[in-house]
C-alpha cells in the first residue's frame, strides 16, 4: 500500500477532536448505533451526502479511524489537498469509472480498513436522498466485506453548499445495522447482484432517516437507480 494512504495518527487525532467539539458546539451532535460499526476488519461505511462535513461528521462519530473516496477536485487545493491526504482521504474521479479509486478501496478493504463512501455519488443539492450508485456495491462484493448504512442528518444546515461558514443547527449520525450479501459472493462484475445491493443499502439509509425524525429527507418511492441503471435491465 503507498505511504500516503497510511493515515498520520497524530493529525488524524488532532483533526479528529477538532470536529469533534466543532459538531458539538455548532451542531449538538447526537450519534446513534456507533456500536453498529465492526472495530476490526475491513467495512465500508455508505453514507448519504449533503455537506463538506459530511466526511469529518462520520469520521468522529465512528469507534475508529476511517479512510474517505473523496473527489479529486479537492486534491488540487492548496494545502488541503496534502491534509486530506494525510487524514485518510484518497482521490476519485466522479463521473468515471476511476479504476485506481477502486483499487485502493479494495486494497484498504482487504487490508481490515474502514472505508467512507458516499452511495450517492455527491452532495444532494436540496439534502433529499438521490438515487444509489452501483460503485459502492461493486467495491464490497470484491472486497467481501459488510456495508454499514450511514445516515447524515441536517449536515447542510450546519454548513450549507454555499453559506459562509458554520451554523447552528441539530446534526445526528446514524450507523445501521451491517449488511452482508453471502449469496452475492464472486459476483461484483453481475449488475442484478450490483443492484440489489444497491437498492438495499438506499433503503437501510432511508429508513435511518426516517427513524430520526428526517422522513421529508426520503422522496416519495425512493429508492430507485439512476437513469441507465434500471431494474429492468438485461444482463450483461
Amino acid at each position: 500500500m503507498p505511504d500516503y494512504l497510511h493515515i498520520n495518527r497524530p493529525l488524524y487525532a488532532i483533526g479528529r477532536n477538532t470536529c469533534w467539539v466543532l459538531a458539538k458546539l455548532f451542531g449538538r451532535l447526537r450519534v446513534h448505533g456507533r456500536g453498529h460499526v465492526p472495530t476490526t476488519g475491513g467495512v465500508l461505511l455508505a453514507a448519504n451526502h449533503t455537506s463538506y462535513a459530511d466526511p469529518p461528521l462520520v469520521g468522529v462519530g465512528a469507534p475508529r479511524r476511517v479512510h474517505y473516496m473523496a473527489k479529486a477536485e479537492l486534491f488540487a487545493v492548496p494545502v488541503l489537498g496534502a491534509l486530506i491526504a494525510r487524514v485518510g482521504a484518497f482521490p476519485v474521479r466522479r463521473g468515471t469509472a476511476d479504476r485506481q479509486a477502486l483499487r485502493i478501496a479494495n486494497d484498504l478493504l482487504t487490508a481490515g480498513e474502514a472505508v467512507v463512501i458516499f452511495f450517492e455519488g455527491g452532495r444532494s443539492p436540496d439534502g433529499r436522498l438521490l438515487p444509489p450508485e452501483l460503485g459502492p456495491a461493486m467495491i464490497a462484493l470484491k472486497a467481501g466485506v459488510p456495508i454499514v448504512p450511514t445516515a447524515i442528518i441536517n449536515a447542510d444546515k450546519m454548513l450549507p453548499p454555499k453559506g459562509a461558514g458554520l451554523r447552528f443547527a441539530h446534526v445526528q449520525v446514524s450507523y445501521g445495522t451491517p449488511l452482508t450479501f453471502p449469496h452475492l459472493a464472486g459476483k461484483a462484475a453481475d449488475r442484478a447482484a450490483l443492484r440489489e445491493v444497491a437498492l438495499t443499502v438506499a433503503r437501510a439509509v432511508a429508513d435511518l432517516l426516517r427513524a430520526h425524525g428526517a422522513a421529508d429527507r426520503v422522496p416519495e418511492g425512493y429508492p430507485t437507480l439512476k437513469t441507465g441503471e434500471s431494474e429492468d435491465e438485461g444482463e450483461e
